[in-house]
């Protein structure tokens, strides 16, 4: 077999960006928080998971492939913060649970994390993009149907941790709500 025969046996190369099957976001259109969010995701997951260090975790997260095109400074809030204040966020995640936390795959664990933890400590990224952000990262990596509880977590305690910003966009309405979770302006935070 030639190679050009093999080459028209191959099925047409998918594009790196827009949505997989599922709805998460390929790739290729993934700005550098986003990035930074999984490879926090993924780092979380191994406290959570094996009971890692952080510094260990963090030198292993940051040899990853890719790893150079997220945003190191948003990760190392994510990973530090997420581990230092992980009895705070846990206390305000289990507010809105209807479960034990021991019920939860450390997957959406970790993300609610990341939302909570955005949420508190990350005023620069608006609450529709970290809740938007972690539903995607939820969509990506977790459970099929985890997206909605880490959903309906975050989105109870955004009233209580973004109060003036949750009221702001209340007020100005529904048409309002969804065009602040465009794809475009979580891609351009």
């Amino acid at each position: 077999m030639t190679d050009t025969t093999a080459a028209s046996q191959r099925p047409p190369r998918q594009s790196r960006v827009g949505l997989t099957s599922t709805g998460a976001r390929k790739a290729g259109s993934k700005n550098n928080r986003s990035r930074a969010r999984e490879f926090a995701l993924q780092a979380l997951y191994q406290r959570l998971v094996g009971k890692n260090s952080a510094a260990d975790i963090d030198t292993f997260t940051r040899d990853l492939a890719g790893f150079n095109k997220a945003d190191a400074a948003h990760f190392d809030a994510l990973l530090h913060g997420c581990i230092g204040h992980a009895d705070a966020l846990d206390a305000l995640i289990l507010t809105r649970m209807d479960r034990p936390m021991t019920e939860i795959s450390p997957v959406e664990h970790a993300v609610m994390w990341i939302g909570v933890y955005e949420m508190q400590h990350c005023p620069d990224v608006p609450w529709r993009v970290v809740l938007n952000e972690c539903i995607e990262l939820a969509k990506e990596f977790g459970g099929t149907d985890g997206f909605k509880y880490v959903n309906a977590v975050l989105n109870g305690l955004a009233p209580e941790l973004r109060a003036p910003e949750v009221q702001a966009d209340r007020a100005r309405g529904p048409a309002a709500a969804h065009a602040a979770v465009s794809p475009s302006e979580s891609s351009s935070e």
